[in-house]
């Protein structure tokens, strides 16, 4: 993924998913291991479920990191590329043009391609261009694109068009491939200030969850350690305190929802004209969930429910 148009705050998203897409995050293999045979026991699920909850938060910590990774390659790559084109000799301005066909066919090609034809200055352009974008790991993972359908979305498709038709780099050219990498590069890094925020909402959501859940777990503790008998005010204690925590359970929620409302970078719409959001981008190719936080909490509600349920009956019982 990666922004585009060099400098718009918008995102690129693969066009082509991965066929039959294998779930491989902490979250998938915790949920597999809550059916395996030999495992499922009230004690064992009751642990696992707490696990699956703090693992949506986990997996979507991995995706930010990665997406951040990526996105500071990207800004690095736009800056190189801006840095080398800026030391080229642009072609005088009263030059004979080459043949804008040639040119067309040069623009047009795709990674590993060949064809060594064309204008030198032109050449040398797409050349830097493949040596710095187009060669992070993660190009041909995300999109198969020629070197002008790659322009054409990172710098605009302008830039891919007088690349064709002038046939070579002239200075006004070449001083909009600069201006328009210097662009696409603080795009990158303000995505990248955009991500580290959503790292540290993440990290705060799953100390709170944690934090709550350590609670409830005493609770539960302290109550079965009473002797019978003697357990009658002491579970109508911890109903009200698991009351407490479901209440600052729904703070939580109610706080990740107003992050949601107001995300960190507000995009105007994805290559093609639809519409994203900041989260969407971030989070709907992730295996699990689309809103982690919320199903963390969500999750956890439950478990305290379960357990607030299972008092209620010890009270009536007189247990």
């Amino acid at each position: 993924m990666s922004v585009n148009r060099g400098g718009d705050v918008a995102f690129r998203i693969p066009s082509e998913p991965a066929l039959e897409p294998e779930c491989t995050s902490l979250s998938c293999e915790l949920s597999a291991a809550a059916t395996e045979p030999g495992v499922v026991t009230a004690v064992a699920i009751a642990g696992l479920l707490a696990l699956v909850a703090f693992a949506y938060v986990r997996d979507a910590e991995t995706v930010c990191r990665r997406e951040r990774r990526r996105v500071t390659d990207e800004h690095d790559a736009f800056e190189e590329f801006a840095d080398r084109i800026a030391a080229l000799d642009p072609c005088p301005a009263e030059a004979t043009q080459p043949s804008a066909a040639a040119a067309s066919r040069l623009v047009g090609a795709r990674p590993g391609g060949g064809g060594a034809v064309g204008d030198v200055r032109l050449r040398r352009v797409l050349d830097t261009y493949r040596d710095t974008v187009m060669s992070l790991p993660h190009y041909t993972e995300e999109y198969d694109e020629s070197v002008g359908e790659s322009l054409a979305a990172e710098l605009g498709p302008d830039t891919a068009v007088s690349l064709a038709s002038n046939g070579t780099l002239s200075p006004g050219l070449q001083s909009a491939l600069v201006d328009r990498s210097r662009r696409a590069a603080a795009a990158r890094r303000s995505l990248a200030d955009a991500i580290d925020v959503e790292l540290d909402a993440l990290d705060d959501a799953g100390a709170t969850a944690e934090r709550i859940d350590r609670r409830r777990v005493r609770l539960n503790q302290h109550l079965d350690g009473i002797p019978h008998g003697r357990r009658a005010d002491a579970a109508i204690d911890v109903w009200e305190r698991l009351d407490d925590l479901e209440s600052e359970c729904d703070a939580a929620a109610a706080d990740r929802q107003s992050t949601l409302r107001n995300p960190p970078m507000s995009p105007e719409q994805v290559a093609g004209g639809v519409e994203t959001g900041f989260y969407e981008y971030l989070y709907v190719p992730m295996d699990g969930p689309d809103h982690p936080v919320l199903a963390s909490i969500a999750t956890l509600v439950d478990r305290i429910r379960e357990d607030r349920d299972r008092v209620a009956r010890r009270i009536a019982d007189g247990v």
